[in-house]
């Protein structure tokens, strides 16, 4: 039986990018019934939204998606589709595996740690008071109550909730998925020194759910002490549990120390429902110029694979882009030692590569 799939290439470069995927994850022999949906920018001026109900019923339906980047207007504009499909469908948690392949271009061997995020509260809640509104002054009025400053009347304000629950299921996910992966270790992100009652609840929490894994290590540190323990000896981590804002930062500086972006796979998972995509955007400016690097999406197929209990193909799969990627021919120009490097591959062309690589 095939998979059933909800596929949503996205826009700017996420339409080739999707394309070449889905060519990679049909030549591991898998066999899926795609459902494609489309989502972002060109919806929006067609259809008003940029994500119409359909895509979400097909998640709902399928249980499984794969998703290409999709545009996020900075300022203005609608809301991330990204962060909309996440608290719609309550996926929970956000998994960013990093690791180094031979042959990317990077300062670090041997990095291999995964970032958990918790995907549906904290800053990104989306609970938002513009510059003006009639609730400042009375959220003022009870931070004096507190014992606080008065909030400025031009401040633009943002609450960050992080609640028992949130807290207990991300940082039990946590530790299940370093149960299930051989993982040794996992540490937890806080800024419980200042944020004592949010970030303090995040580690409280942590802490109690630690005494139900004595097989796995636990530890605990500030956000910017880890910021600075990463670029210093990111081989030392396992797996990093952290709260959204922090989650979103770390996971991109991990991401760095990897090779970029380009290599950054990312799966949100639920209760019954998962979501796979790529951790960087839609970069519109190269739209359609079989330019950008494909890997990041493809990787995130390789994850899904996992999640589907489809293993070797999974292994087939790393394997074959892990060639590709250490031959370093048949890449694009941001995995070259020279990014102006006349040689270098398309997007479709690093697809193929690929796709010999599974053949042979």
């Amino acid at each position: 039986m095939p998979h059933n799939v909800t596929f949503i290439p996205g826009d700017g470069t996420g339409i080739e990018i999707a394309e070449a995927t889905k060519r990679v994850l049909e030549a591991t022999g898998v066999d899926f019934a795609w459902d494609v949906q489309e989502a972002g920018i060109d919806v929006m001026e067609r259809e008003g939204t940029p994500l119409p109900d359909s895509v979400v019923e097909s998640i709902r339906r399928n249980k499984v998606a794969i998703k290409g980047p999709i545009t996020t207007p900075v300022g203005t504009g609608f809301r991330s589709v990204n962060v909309t499909l996440r608290k719609t469908l309550e996926l929970y948690a956000c998994v960013r595996p990093c690791k180094t392949y031979e042959g990317v271009r990077s300062r670090y061997d041997n990095v291999d740690l995964v970032i958990v995020r918790e995907n549906t509260e904290d800053l990104y809640a989306g609970i938002e008071f513009e510059r003006g509104s009639e609730w400042i002054p009375q959220i003022s009025a009870i931070a004096e109550a507190s014992g606080q400053d008065a909030i400025r009347e031009d401040a633009g304000l943002s609450l960050k909730p992080i609640s028992e629950f949130g807290a207990r299921r991300i940082v039990t996910y946590a530790f299940e998925y370093a149960k299930a992966n051989n993982r040794k270790t996992v540490t937890a992100i806080h800024k419980a020194n200042i944020m004592k009652f949010s970030d303090g609840l995040f580690l409280e929490v942590a802490r109690d759910v630690a005494k139900q894994y004595p097989d796995i290590e636990f530890w605990d540190t500030i956000v910017d002490a880890i910021c600075m323990q990463l670029v210093q000896r990111p081989e030392a981590f396992d797996v990093l549990v952290l709260p959204n804002l922090y989650g979103d930062i770390v996971s991109d500086l991990c991401a760095g120390l990897v090779g970029g972006l380009g290599v950054a796979p990312g799966a949100n998972i639920g209760e019954d429902l998962a979501l796979f995509e790529p951790t960087h955007g839609s970069a519109p400016k190269y739209a359609g110029q079989n330019k950008v690097n494909p890997m990041a999406m493809m990787f995130s197929g390789m994850l899904m694979l996992r999640h589907l209990d489809e293993a070797d193909a999974a292994d087939k799969l790393e394997q074959a882009m892990a060639d590709v990627i250490r031959e370093g021919t048949t890449v694009t120009y941001d995995m070259k030692q020279d990014r102006n490097d006349p040689s270098a591959a398309g997007t479709s062309q690093v697809a193929d590569a690929i796709i010999a690589k599974l053949k042979s």
